[in-house]
C-alpha cells in the first residue's frame, strides 16, 4: 500500500476511535483507560501532598509476585489462572505486604523512607522475576500455561478485553467514591497531620485509606501500563495540575482531567497504531502535556517565571538609576540633566548587559518618570519624588540594618540593595517607628 494511500486509512480509523466508533471491546478499553487516568490523577493529589508517590513505585512492582502466586494457587485449585480478578486480587494482597514492610522497616529500623522504598522495590520485584521464571517450565505449573502474565511488567492495553477493561473501570470508580466522601479528612491530614489530631482524627486510618487507594489504582492499571510505568500515572498528573494552580480543589480537577485525557488518548494511539507498546504511549502522552505545561502554565510555567524574573530585573534596574539619577541633582544642584557619559559609567558600574538598558530607559520615558533632553536624561516631576522615595528607602533600611541587626557597616549597602526594591509601605512605616523609638527619626 503507498504511503498516500495509507494517510487516509489512518486518519479514518483515528477519528472512528476517538468518537468511539470502533467497536464495543475498543470502546470498553478507551473507556476503561480513561476512568483508570482520572483516578490515578485524583488519588495522585494526595500521594503527592502526603509525599507517598514513591511508595506507589514499590507497591507497582511488588504486585509481580503476587500476580503469579495468584496464578499458581489458581493452577493448583483446578482454575486455568488466567482470570484478570483472581491476578489482580493476588496483586493487590502483595501490594498491601509490601506497604507493611516498608513501615515494619521504618518502625523497627533506623533506615529513612527512601531507603525502605529501595529495600522493598528489589527484594519484591526480584522474587517476582524468579517466579515468573519458575512458572515458565510447564512441569512446574501443571501443564497449565502462564502466557500472559509477563505483559503485567510493561502492559498491554491491545490484549484486554471488553469485561477486562470495564473491571478495571469499576476499581477507578471506586478510588475516585471514597476520595470524594472522605475528600475533607483526607485532604486535612495530608496538609497538617498535627492539626488532625488535634480535631480527633486517627492520622495513621487516613494514611491507611490514601495508601489502599494507592494500591487500589496500581492494581487496576497494571494490564493498562504496566507494574513499571503505573507509577507516573499517579505522579505526573497531579505535578501537571500543581503548575497551573495553588489551590486544592482546581488540583484535584485539573490532574482528574489531564490523567483522562492521558489515559484516553493513549489507549486512542494504541488502538489506531496496535504496535505501539500501550503503556508507554500512555505515559509519553502525559509527559507531553507536563512539557507543554511546564513552558506556558501561568502562574509556575518556565515562560511566566523568567518574564516575571526579567520584569523584577528591569524594575530594580530602572529604581537604581531613578536612585542615583534624584542624587546626581541633589549633589549638582545647577545641573538638572544626567549627561551621557554619566550614563555610560552607571552601565558600567551595575553591569547592564547591553540589551537592558534601552529597556530600562525605555520604560521610565513610558511610565512618564524620566525624558531624553540635549543635555542626556532629565526626571520629570514623578520621576524625582520616585527617586526621593527609593534613596529614602535605601537610607532607611541602612539605618536599621546598622542599628538593629548588627550589620557590619561595609556590608549594609549590598543587603540594601537586596531588599530595598520590596519594602512596602507598612514595612516602611514600621521602620519609621522603630527608628524614632530609638532616637533616628531623621533618616
Amino acid at each position: 500500500m503507498s504511503t498516500t494511500g495509507s494517510q487516509p486509512g489512518l486518519v479514518r480509523e483515528a477519528v472512528e476511535v476517538l468518537t468511539f466508533q470502533a467497536g464495543y471491546n475498543t470502546n470498553a478499553v478507551l473507556a476503561g483507560s480513561a476512568m483508570l487516568g482520572l483516578a490515578a490523577g485524583v488519588v495522585g493529589v494526595l500521594a503527592l501532598l502526603r509525599r507517598r508517590s514513591l511508595v506507589a513505585d514499590a507497591i507497582g512492582h511488588a504486585t509481580l509476585p503476587g500476580v503469579v502466586a495468584a496464578f499458581l494457587v489458581a493452577v493448583a485449585l483446578g482454575g486455568t489462572g488466567r482470570s484478570l480478578p483472581v491476578l489482580l486480587l493476588g496483586a493487590a494482597i502483595n501490594g498491601m505486604a509490601a506497604v507493611g514492610c516498608i513501615f515494619a522497616i521504618l518502625r523497627y529500623t533506623r533506615l529513612r523512607e527512601d531507603a525502605a522504598i529501595g529495600i522493598v522495590l528489589g527484594v519484591f520485584f526480584g522474587v517476582g522475576v524468579v517466579m515468573l521464571s519458575y512458572v515458565q517450565d510447564p512441569a512446574n505449573t501443571g501443564g497449565a500455561s502462564p502466557a500472559g502474565l509477563h505483559h503485567f511488567i510493561y502492559g498491554q492495553t491491545a490484549a484486554m478485553r471488553a469485561g477486562d477493561a470495564m473491571f478495571m473501570a469499576v476499581l477507578a470508580v471506586v478510588a475516585v467514591a471514597v476520595v470524594l466522601t472522605l475528600f475533607k479528612e483526607l485532604a486535612l491530614g495530608a496538609f497538617n497531620a498535627d492539626f488532625a489530631r488535634v480535631l480527633g482524627y486517627h492520622v495513621g486510618v487516613l494514611d491507611a485509606i490514601v495508601l489502599g487507594l494507592i494500591v487500589l489504582v496500581t492494581v487496576a492499571g497494571l494490564q493498562a501500563v504496566g507494574l513499571i510505568l503505573v507509577v507516573a500515572l499517579l505522579v505526573i498528573p497531579p505535578v501537571t495540575a500543581r503548575l497551573w494552580t495553588d489551590r486544592l480543589v482546581p488540583l484535584v480537577f485539573i490532574a482528574g482531567v489531564v490523567g483522562l485525557c492521558t489515559g484516553f488518548v493513549g489507549a486512542a494511539v494504541s488502538a489506531v497504531l496496535p504496535r505501539t507498546p500501550a503503556g508507554s504511549v500512555i505515559v509519553l502522552c502525559g509527559g507531553a502535556v507536563f512539557v507543554l505545561s511546564l513552558l506556558v502554565a501561568p502562574r509556575h510555567g518556565a515562560i511566566a517565571t523568567a518574564g516575571r524574573r526579567i520584569a523584577q530585573r528591569l524594575r530594580i534596574a530602572g529604581d537604581h538609576f531613578l536612585e542615583a539619577a534624584y542624587e546626581h541633582r541633589v549633589s549638582r544642584r545647577g545641573e538638572t540633566a544626567i549627561p551621557q557619559r554619566t550614563v555610560d559609567a552607571m552601565q558600567r558600574l551595575w553591569g547592564w548587559p547591553v540589551w537592558m538598558r534601552p529597556l530600562v530607559l525605555g520604560g521610565l520615558q513610558r511610565r512618564g518618570l524620566m525624558r531624553r533632553t540635549e543635555a542626556g536624561f532629565e526626571l520629570t516631576e514623578p520621576g524625582i519624588a520616585s527617586g526621593a522615595r527609593i534613596a529614602r528607602n535605601h537610607r532607611l533600611w541602612e539605618q536599621y540594618l546598622l542599628r538593629y541587626a548588627d550589620i557590619a557597616p561595609g556590608h549594609v549597602d549590598w543587603s540594601t540593595d537586596m531588599v530595598e526594591h520590596v519594602l512596602s509601605p507598612e514595612l516602611v512605616a514600621e521602620l519609621e517607628a522603630a527608628l524614632a523609638d530609638g532616637g533616628s527619626e531623621n533618616t
